[in-house]
């Protein structure tokens, strides 16, 4: 057990040994029997639920057992922003869920994203991105890595000949997120990571649309995945959250010194929710990721409705390169509505049901105008390249009954 408390006496040494074996038993088993059982660690109580472990520091039976974790000649739980029981439970259980050799949890999705580069990138290093990307996500790549010394080139995620041009130089790192937010544009993993290995660049994905349920990065050659745990893990609009996935040696030798001596740690209540979220999060994807696509193809026959993208769809321009990484279309899906930024405000206000919000992946739909919410800060030129107009909505689709959802949007479009 890498991080675990092996104390010679009290409930620390028991719920090392426990968890230990109930944490490498579920691994070769199904994906919900992982969700639900992985990675647990039981006290001396025998608890059915995870406990939650809400302490900062630990006991050590002698100074000579705290100069052993100090040097990490005896793995033990020290500290609470280096490990947590708790937290541990959920990193062990992404692991297994996601297939990746080890995983750390952050106390958010854009805490994974900045640790997972800036652990491995250094002045003079280059980066390659996708230009479709989340707002704080291009706030990252375009504004805050520069500021280290970091060269960044963002590229159209669709364009392989660009894609082939940029990795033609020396690159540090790969970034990408498929399906894009908000436009759910598809980069090509494959093709991409080939290329990527080619220029020896590390590959990084955010993997928070597909989940780990639909799409698996590592499976075509990517090196780390990221996921905001608020999304779609936990899904019931709880908590913040953040987990990066790699290999052992990633996460020992870059990532854990990284996020050790900053200090950006999930708090175990929070570790606590997301197994929670966990437990059930295939049962609501598979459900909303069908509300989704009955919903896009409602959407898509609408007189009031320009576009409807939706990976699933034989209408999304990528659809079949979507259906070969991807399981299913996902929960979300894109439209744009004739009438431009008025036409979309007045549908958003005439919601009811559907409820007016930046976060996704929620158990209630949720609805957000991008280019005056998350990607407000974009230049109207940048917003345009990624394909994000003044009409575009995001919808992310929840747990409602579907006949209610679909009157509730033929309301709102009646109000465009």
């Amino acid at each position: 057990m890498a991080r675990g408390s092996k104390g010679r006496k009290g409930a620390g040494a028991k719920a090392a040994k426990t968890g230990s074996a109930a944490g490498k038993g579920p691994a070769g088993r199904g994906a919900q029997t992982r969700m639900v059982h992985g990675g647990v660690l039981r006290s001396q109580f025998r608890e059915t639920a995870e406990a939650i472990f809400l302490t900062s520091g630990y006991v050590y039976d002698s100074a000579e057992e705290a100069e052993a974790a100090f040097a990490n000649t005896r793995p033990r739980f020290v500290y609470s922003r280096f490990s947590n029981p708790t937290v541990q439970m959920f990193e062990t259980r992404m692991a297994q869920l996601e297939g990746a050799e080890a995983a750390r949890a952050t106390a958010s999705g854009m805490a994974a994203v900045f640790a997972s580069l800036m652990c491995q990138l250094k002045a003079g290093d280059r980066v390659v991105s996708s230009d479709a990307l989340f707002g704080s996500c291009q706030y990252i790549l375009a504004e805050i890595l520069p500021r280290f010394g970091i060269e960044t080139e963002l590229v159209d995620g669709r364009d392989l000949a660009a894609w082939r041009r940029a990795l033609a130089r020396p690159t540090a790192a790969v970034f990408l997120e498929t399906p894009s937010n908000p436009g759910l544009r598809i980069v090509d993993l494959a093709a991409v990571c080939a290329l990527a290995r080619k220029a020896g660049a590390s590959i990084v994905v955010d993997n928070v649309f597909a989940t780990p349920l639909l799409q698996r990065p590592l499976a075509f050659g990517a090196d780390v995945v990221v996921y905001s745990a608020t999304k779609h893990i936990d899904g019931q609009g709880r908590t913040l959250g953040g987990v990066v996935l790699g290999t052992g040696k990633f996460v020992a030798d870059k990532l854990q010194p990284f996020l050790r001596h900053t200090g950006p740690a999930l708090s175990p209540m929070n570790a606590w929710l997301l197994l929670k979220g966990l437990e059930t999060l295939e049962l609501r994807l598979e459900r909303q990721c069908r509300m989704a696509k009955t919903v896009a193809e409602f959407l898509a026959a609408h007189p009031k409705v320009e576009t409807a993208l939706y990976p699933g769809l034989k209408s999304h321009p990528q659809h079949r390169l979507a259906m070969k990484q991807m399981k299913s279309g996902g929960s979300l899906v894109s439209l744009t509505l004739k009438g431009g930024k008025a036409a979309a405000f007045r549908f958003l206000n005439a919601l009811e049901l559907v409820l007016i919000s930046n976060n996704l992946g929620d158990a209630k739909s949720l609805v957000t105008h991008p280019a005056t919410t998350t990607h407000q800060r974009l230049t109207p030129e940048a917003r345009a390249q990624q394909g994000i107009t003044d009409g575009m909505v995001r919808l992310s689709l929840g747990l409602e009954d579907l006949a209610d959802i679909e009157a509730d949007l033929a309301r709102a479009l009646k109000a465009v």
